[in-house]
């Protein structure tokens, strides 16, 4: 029931048509002059006309009134709003094209609940001259009326066309997400077995069917106690097959004092989680918050700053090259400029472009947190996000740059809405895409709100992997602890573990029909599939990945020879 749309931001001279025909909005592309809307204060709005005959909502002197009010303060520009009927117990997605009358300004879209809570349900960068799609969304939890707007703290005039608010019941929503996830995380394989000698089909012939590794990347923070502690290592490698470590790899984990690395920690866990084939993020090379650099750092002049930073990221990109499947290159760069205002706006672009040259092979991220967590952070939107991305790989030398795009993913409450049409946003930038730190705050709705997190990103098609933030530590975790210190699974373990148990489902044996064949629903993972026949000595193993590459819909034969 709930319809994807590519989620636009680029800017076209007319808004496109709103989606889902405006939903609950009524008169939502101005076809019948402001019916249905209305203003705040004294502004004044009215329907304006493009030269191709569009109707747009125009607002009127709203930037010339924010600039003061009665206390002196700035009134944020408003633009025209709508009263609309809410219903408790549902999502619901909302999209508008918006423009300002002059610049650019951050716009926020506003849903005002039945609660009367404010909710911002998104943002977006938005410009004067060409049209701009806002993505969001929120979930209302009680029945009423509630309206939308849209607002700017920027002296601007808002411009409103093609908007839309659908609502979606928790199961129709539930329901999309588990047909999305059984659409691109398995695949129809038809297994066809047939004698070696006659090249005829084996009929009754018993397969047996091992997942060997799931095919989805799904993986865990992970301590310095694990070399350890036997049983820390042995409930994390039964679970993940992904690794980042906490600390470890960190520049002030490795050089507290300067010139005085040390890598010991870093190599003693990569050792161990190799061992099980869990593949490690490198997290990371840059923290680009002024925080988290280590003392003798602050001081250092601009030489000398480049001289550390170069030490620093020969060292360790070189000493894990070819041993990390990603690296998360300057994190959080769109909440911190650390590096920026010592060496300029270009610092991000070129730490990228010479982490790209040591090591080839890694996918480098822009890791970074409340782009899916809080629509109303300005600084990490996902139209800002995009803009840094494309100046990174616009630089000089870096168009053939394997870039990632790394959402952290620290939740207290989650807008599943809002999540949702972040990430179709952030999926035009066609690039590998995961969330890189999943934890929900402590609440009695924890284990609820992740699973909503997890599964919300299990089930999005362009999301590649995910990593939770959930590392065990003796004296307490992060936000999150899967497990107690005797590592028997808490509340939310059981939940990942049920989780992981799903998304392995598959048959584990079957029987050919007449024709040699079987088919067989998977999950994408690597196999082992075992054939025995009461005419065969033995049994005989054929190993098959199942991947994304593959159609999801055409059957696939796979030929097992055999010697009767």
């Amino acid at each position: 029931m709930i319809t994807r749309r590519a989620s636009r931001q680029v800017c076209l001279s007319d808004p496109m048509k709103p989606l889902y025909k405006g939903g609950i909005v009524q008169n939502s592309e101005f076809n019948s002059g402001l019916l249905g809307w209305s203003t705040y204060r004294n502004i004044k709005a009215g329907v304006s006309r493009s030269p191709s005959g569009n109707n747009f909502a125009a607002v009127h002197g709203a930037g010339s009134s924010s600039l003061s009010s009665s206390g002196g303060k700035a009134l944020p520009s408003h633009s025209v709003y709508q009263r609309v009927q809410m219903q408790g117990d549902m999502h619901y997605s909302l999209s508008a094209w918006l423009q300002v009358s002059n610049g650019t300004g951050h716009v926020k879209a506003v849903i005002k609940a039945p609660t009367g809570e404010r909710v911002i349900a998104g943002s977006i960068v938005a410009h004067s001259g060409c049209w701009t799609m806002l993505k969001g969304g929120m979930t209302a939890y009680s029945s009423g009326p509630g309206e939308i707007y849209f607002e700017s703290d920027a002296p601007v005039d808002i411009w409103v066309d093609s908007v839309s608010l659908q609502p979606f019941t928790f199961d129709e929503w539930d329901a999309h997400t588990r047909r999305s996830a059984d659409k691109v995380r398995r695949r129809t394989v038809r297994l066809v077995v047939a004698k070696n000698d006659t090249k005829l089909p084996m009929a009754h012939a018993n397969v047996s069917i091992e997942l060997l590794r799931l095919g989805f990347p799904f993986g865990n923070a992970v301590t310095k106690e694990i070399v350890d502690l036997p049983a820390y290592e042995k409930w994390f490698s039964s679970r993940f097959t992904v690794a980042t470590f906490e600390n470890e790899m960190k520049w002030y984990s490795t050089e507290w004092t300067q010139n005085h690395e040390d890598y010991r920690v870093a190599d003693a866990m990569l050792k161990l989680v190799q061992k099980y084939g869990i593949k490690v993020r490198g997290h990371n090379v840059f923290w680009d918050d002024q925080s988290s650099q280590m003392k003798w750092v602050m001081p250092l002049n601009l030489a000398q700053l480049k001289a550390a930073m170069q030490k620093r990221l020969k060292s360790v990109v070189s000493r894990y090259a070819g041993k990390v499947i990603h690296w998360d290159v300057v994190n959080e760069n769109l909440h911190f400029n650390f590096f920026e205002t010592k060496l300029g706006p270009s610092a991000s672009a070129q730490i990228y472009q010479q982490v790209g040259q040591l090591d080839r092979n890694p996918i480098l991220f822009m890791n970074e947190f409340n782009t899916l967590e809080q629509p109303g952070d300005p600084n990490p939107v996902p139209s800002k996000y995009v803009a840094k991305m494309n100046q990174i790989r616009s630089y000089p030398g870096n168009g053939g740059l394997k870039l990632g795009v790394g959402l952290e993913s620290h939740f207290t409450t989650p807008n599943i809405p809002y999540m949702r049409s972040a990430l179709d946003t952030l999926a035009k930038l066609k690039l590998p895409l995961w969330l890189t730190e999943v934890d929900v705050a402590r609440s009695p709705s924890q284990v609820k709100f992740l699973e909503q997190v997890l599964r919300e990103g299990f089930g999005h098609p362009n999301v590649d992997g995910m990593v939770m933030w959930a590392a065990w530590h003796a004296n307490g975790c992060y936000v999150m602890c899967l497990t107690d210190n005797n590592f028997k699974n808490l509340p939310v373990g059981d939940l990942v573990d049920k989780l992981i148990a799903e998304w392995k489902t598959h048959r584990k044996s079957a029987t050919t029909d007449t024709n040699g064949a079987v088919e067989l629903d998977l999950p994408l993972g690597e196999y082992r599939f075992t054939v025995s026949h009461p005419s065969l000595n033995g049994t005989v193993v054929h190993t098959r990945t199942v991947d994304a590459s593959e159609s999801s819909v055409a059957e696939h034969t796979i030929n097992v020879n055999l010697v009767g």
